[in-house]
């Protein structure tokens, strides 16, 4: 099915990251503070659900979420607000994980 947003793997997220990309992680506070992509924002989903007016997103973001589901709604979100080249991360924290990939953590 087409979407109005990009739907990418891991190796392609690393490239536009690379290239300045934002990363708007739409997880819960939990999942958040177990570990995150460096330099990310985090805008929890429910809030944009709740809120969308107050939410702004600037053009070529990437949203990521555990999976990659949540995100996917995020971004449909953004392309709504009518946000250009929005990116959904197929696979999210959990592919970023698995290929050994440094995440962040709050400080305590």
């Amino acid at each position: 099915m087409e979407t109005p947003y990009r739907d990418l793997k891991l190796d392609q997220v690393r490239e536009l990251i690379g290239d300045g990309y934002e990363v708007v992680d739409v997880r819960e506070d939990w999942e958040w503070e177990q570990g995150h992509i460096a330099g990310a924002r985090h805008v929890v989903l429910a809030s944009i659900l709740a809120r969308p007016d107050l939410q702004r997103f600037r053009e070529r973001t990437i949203f990521s979420c555990e999976v990659g589901e949540r995100s996917a709604v995020a971004a449909e979100m953004a392309v709504a607000q009518g946000v250009q080249d929005v990116v959904n991360f197929r696979g999210g924290m959990k592919a970023w994980r698995e290929a050994g990939l440094p995440v962040e953590k709050p400080e305590p």
